[in-house]
């Protein structure tokens, strides 16, 4: 029976600030897989150290040629790969790359969106022409800083603002910048994590998310979470730390959760995605809907967002994740 089962790689760890959030990503999807349906592995990769979890504690190499490894004196290949790495390289196109050029497949979407997804301001630029709200933002660029002076900043993006790694998870290198002395440190901590740094209006309303994932034969839109902090924004702490209030579905008007839903389906659509994405918007108190990011490798712990989504549409997680994988063939 075992070789009549799809044998899945769940990828994570990765280079970024994240490796360890990506591997509390991997524990929550092993646990959510149909084990009676599918063989299931966890894959850590760190630069070029990729490792394969084995029962009784052990691990195996994986051999890079063909993402395959030993187990039991026998050559093990998978068929799929699950992809829950946040930041570089599973969230950049890089590691979809790798996946291509093996031809084996896997849950996100493709090297384009996923390298346009990673650089936020790329993606709002590419999203605005497509009638979709964002906020205002400037590009900053390593070595380039003194060309975008902080009178440009104040004229253009307003105070207060936020400072962050343009091509990063978007935990780690955020700032709220109050006054235009605290830009420079701000950027300057944003380029610890990313060599381009994205300075965005702040937008003031409710901070809300949403899943959506999309097969041959239907589109899931889940539940809407609204996301309540008492910290300056939805930082670290807020996100894994417990400082956050979620809640699902969201309070705010069906009309409004109509269109979020519509804006959200139109962008997957657009972008042309594949598996399970997150988009997080700002709802300002006059009903205007901005997008503020694309998640294509959202968390996938017990308590993330899609999970508690996913719950509170009555569905099994179980189950998606096997919509998700069966699309592919």
């Amino acid at each position: 029976m075992r070789n009549n089962k799809r044998t899945i790689a769940i990828v994570c760890g990765g280079d970024s600030s994240e490796h360890d959030v990506s591997l509390r990503s991997a524990q929550g999807l092993f646990s959510f897989f149909d084990k009676e349906r599918y063989n299931v592995y966890i894959v850590d990769i760190k630069g070029l150290d990729w490792n394969v979890e084995l029962s009784g504690g052990l691990t195996a190499k994986i051999d890079r040629n063909d993402f395959s490894f030993m187990e039991d004196g026998k050559k093990r290949c998978f068929d799929y790969a699950y992809i829950t790495i946040h930041g570089t390289p599973g969230e950049n196109g890089r590691l979809q790359g790798y996946f291509d050029l093996i031809g084996l497949p896997y849950s996100t979407s493709g090297v384009l969106v996923e390298a346009m997804t990673f650089d936020k301001f790329v993606l709002n630029q590419y999203l605005r022409g497509y009638g979709v709200r964002v906020a205002e933002s400037l590009l900053i660029r390593k070595g380039y800083e003194e060309m975008v002076s902080d009178e440009e900043v104040e004229r253009q993006i307003g105070m207060p603002c936020f400072v962050k790694p343009a091509a990063d998870g978007s935990s780690f290198g955020v700032t709220k910048v109050k006054n235009a002395d605290q830009l420079a440190p701000a950027i300057r901590k944003a380029m610890m994590e990313s060599p381009e740094v994205m300075v965005e209006s702040f937008l003031d309303g409710t901070e809300i998310t949403q899943g959506c994932y999309k097969t041959r034969e239907k589109t899931v839109l889940l539940p809407i979470t609204e996301v309540v902090t008492s910290n300056e924004f939805f930082d670290y702490d807020a996100k894994y730390n417990g400082q956050v209030q979620e809640i699902t579905p969201a309070r705010i008007a069906p009309e409004i959760a109509e269109r979020v839903s519509k804006v959200t389906s139109h962008i997957y659509d657009i972008l042309r995605c594949n598996g399970i994405i997150r988009i997080d918007y700002i709802i300002s108190k006059d009903g205007k809907i901005s997008m503020l990011e694309v998640n294509t490798t959202p968390g996938m712990t017990a308590t993330s967002f899609i999970p508690q989504q996913v719950r509170a549409a009555g569905l099994e997680m179980k189950d998606v994740l096997t919509d998700i994988v069966e699309n592919q063939f």
